[in-house]
């Protein structure tokens, strides 16, 4: 797996391609955690959290990136594919920050979907 540090570069690279106009009220920015996070409604140790979005009131919005879950799932990629994980998944975050100063839930309702289709599959 690519060391954090990489990831870190990789990360501040694909931000830096965003337009500026999605950092809006992103008063944390994005955080790159080292840690793993699995799904509490995952079996058997399978479904990892790979990034997050946060609005709450003592930590503003903000959007979590967990190298341990990439590192799980994809430390077997190289770095191009590593790189277009990552951004797959920051943009994923980017959505849900722009659709909530929208006041939409379009991908929370997918992301609420993909869950109780995975939880169908693995009764």
């Amino acid at each position: 797996m690519i060391e954090i540090d990489e990831v870190e570069k990789m990360l501040e690279e694909l931000a830096a391609e965003l337009p500026q106009e999605f950092y809006k009220e992103l008063n944390g920015g994005i955080l790159l955690l080292p840690q793993a996070k699995l799904n509490p409604a995952g079996r058997n140790n399978d479904l990892y959290i790979m990034g997050e979005y946060h609005h709450d009131r003592s930590m503003g919005r903000y959007i979590v990136i967990y190298y341990g879950s990439f590192e799980r799932l994809y430390g077997h990629l190289g770095r191009n594919a590593l790189k277009r994980k990552l951004a797959k998944t920051l943009k994923h975050e980017f959505t849900h920050h722009l659709e909530s100063l929208a006041g939409e839930r379009n991908l929370e309702k997918e992301d609420e979907k993909f869950l109780q289709d995975y939880l169908k599959r693995n009764r």
